[in-house]
């Protein structure tokens, strides 16, 4: 009944710094939200093959075969199609404009290229404006054609014959070696005041974008043994990054699922606090000190007003809008089938106003690395103003950090004492003594060292299972959760300590799969929600690092290389992999690539 959904493996992803598009292997862009990630789509056929919406452009010859791959250090997607009669391809790319006020307009450029024999193409344009729900009018003109919604408007400038065909248009090309045609779509408020491109103006555009790219990536000091997969992860991060806030999306899509057929689909095009520390220190450590800056100041904004609140009265919520704002009401768009059948489609996300007390600890660990960047001539980062909203949230978690929450993985089966939250307060209040004492900042350092140590006290006395001799999911539980590989990533545990040992052997046993990891076992720790799902890769790369700090260092080299034959032709990866190497989950998933980096340069300085 699905089997005409391409696998989420088989998308590649251009972008601009505000937006993305997802384009298959069939040449089809089946994925695109206009002007910025969390705008309503206008294309949806990833989520609804009928009803979603999708730009089109591939060979009439229904035996021809496709390859992608990118134009080297660079975000520019290259789909080349091989039939009986011919080869082209379709160069795809998103011109970025540096500016960081919200775009009034924004491109999608598919320069179409006749490479040998005679290629015959087909293009077909049928938007579904805000995700499906709102009518459109279609208007052709001389070199395009114009569709208008309430909303916004697409202008297709295609210098082919163009007809009527559905809700949308189409027309045929042929193309021989060395000819080429230059598809724009142009998404604006005014689709009339759309002007055409040249294709010398397409070209100057392409080249422009190449040199963006590239001069962007020289900026890395990355010189270890992967820089092709760590290149890679920085162009996507990069990708990810909302131009005028500096905030980083968790991924450019809703609802793809972590189970085919399941409910487990969830809106990730907002900006969680939970990865400040961890984007804060790939970015740093590859040398991109601009958007670390920039997304530091995104999280500035946040923590140093004190009007803001989280559920409860907590200091803040865990996640919010690429604009900094706090509205994320979650809501199912129930006309969309979703992904190969797996319903609920989300948008918006519920789990927003949970508490999740980790989010500390990120956010203080986040603050820490920028006072370290300091020293290396960047701050330093803390002034007295910004200290005094700091300690607020200090004190708060002193009172607070004992409470049950919904923990890292945004369970829905009700709050316990996660020791993954326990973790993350213990680092809160580490850090937040390493920035005082230094500087000699005014702090209540008594009160908070003790807290700090009654945590490390509360997690060697009640999150150790003696029987199972590791650490476990929660206080008094006996179930194993890979949350707990952060122990000796955030220097809570000595990676040789014989307890974590034990517990690194202990996960290996039970949540380790070649060298995938799953974040838990949801038949015996139930999580509110139907069903099982794959690997975690964010977590896969967690244990390689683990490895490689308790000096077991052929496995997790081993252990990293396995990681690299499940990224995508592409080297993207998506939140999780299935039973037979598929992968499920948003697509491309930030986290997975900010580990994937982290454990990249841990183990080459390990080899070293």
């Amino acid at each position: 009944m699905h089997e005409d959904y391409l696998p989420i493996e088989d998308y590649g992803v251009v972008g601009d710094l505000h937006s993305v598009a997802l384009i298959g292997k069939n040449g089809s862009v089946d994925w695109y939200c206009p002007l910025r990630f969390d705008a309503p789509s206008v294309f949806a056929a990833i989520l609804d093959r009928r009803r979603g919406g999708r730009f089109s452009v591939a060979p009439r010859d229904p035996e021809h075969k496709t390859k992608q791959l990118y134009l080297p250090d660079t975000n520019v997607l290259v789909t080349r199609f091989l039939s009986r009669d011919g080869v082209a391809e379709v160069q795809d790319f998103m011109p970025v404009e540096t500016g960081r006020r919200p775009l009034r307009r924004q491109r999608i450029v598919r320069h179409v290229v006749g490479v040998r024999g005679t290629t015959r193409l087909r293009l077909r344009l049928e938007p579904a404006f805000d995700y499906g729900r709102s009518p459109h009018e279609v208007a052709l003109r001389e070199g395009g054609a114009l569709f208008r919604s309430p909303g916004i408007d697409l202008a297709l400038h295609a210098d082919i014959p163009l007809h009527r065909e559905g809700h949308g248009v189409a027309g045929d090309l042929s193309l021989t070696p060395g000819t080429t045609r230059t598809v724009v779509l142009e998404a604006t408020s005014d689709a009339e005041r759309s002007e055409r491109l040249t294709e010398r103006q397409a070209q100057l555009l392409l080249e422009n974008t190449i040199g963006f790219w590239r001069a962007w990536l020289a900026q890395s000091g990355y010189r270890g043994r992967w820089r092709e997969m760590v290149n890679r992860s920085a162009l996507t991060l990069k990708l990810l990054q909302y131009l005028p806030t500096g905030a980083l999306v968790a991924a450019p899509t809703t609802s793809l699922p972590e189970r085919i057929g399941g409910e487990r689909n969830w809106d990730y095009r907002s900006t969680w606090i939970r990865d400040a520390a961890f984007s804060l220190y790939a970015f740093l450590r590859l040398g991109f000190v601009e958007e670390a800056q920039a997304f530091n100041d995104w999280l500035r904004k946040l923590w140093t007003d004190p009007g803001r609140r989280g559920p409860g009265g907590s200091p803040l919520q865990i996640m919010y809008r690429i604009d900094g704002g706090s509205e994320l009401t979650e809501e199912v768009l129930e006309h969309l089938e979703g992904y190969r059948g797996s319903r609920p489609v989300r948008i918006g996300n519920g789990a927003a106003r949970q508490l999740q007390l980790d989010i500390y600890g990120e956010l203080l660990d986040s603050i820490y690395l920028f006072e370290q960047s300091g020293r290396r001539g960047y701050g330093p980062f803390i002034g007295y103003d910004d200290w005094v909203e700091v300690s607020r949230i200090v004190d708060w978690l002193c009172e607070n950090w004992d409470l049950q929450d919904e923990g890292i993985w945004e369970v829905r089966g009700g709050a316990r004492r996660f020791t993954y939250s326990r973790l993350t307060s213990w680092v809160a209040l580490d850090r937040a003594i390493r920035i005082a004492e230094p500087r000699g900042l005014p702090a209540d350092l008594g009160r908070w060292q003790a807290e700090r140590d009654a945590i490390f006290r509360r997690i060697m006395d009640r999150c150790w299972n003696a029987e199972r001799q590791a650490f476990t999911q929660s206080e008094g539980s006996d179930v194993l959760d890979a949350s707990v590989l952060l122990m000796p990533l955030v220097h809570f545990a000595s990676p040789t300590d014989p307890r974590w040992l034990s517990t690194l052997e202990a996960l290996g046993r039970e949540l380790v799969s070649d060298s995938l990891v799953y974040r838990y076992d949801p038949g015996v720790a139930p999580d509110g929600l139907a069903g099982e799902e794959g690997t975690f890769s964010m977590c896969s790369f967690w244990y390689v690092e683990c490895l490689a700090r308790a000096g077991r260092l052929e496995e997790a080299r081993l252990s990293f290389e396995k990681m690299h034959t499940y990224a995508n032709h592409l080297g993207l990866y998506s939140e999780q992999i299935g039973p037979t190497g598929e992968l499920l989950g948003n697509f491309p998933q930030a986290f997975t690539h900010l580990a994937l980096i982290s454990a990249a340069v841990n183990l080459d300085r390990q080899l070293g």
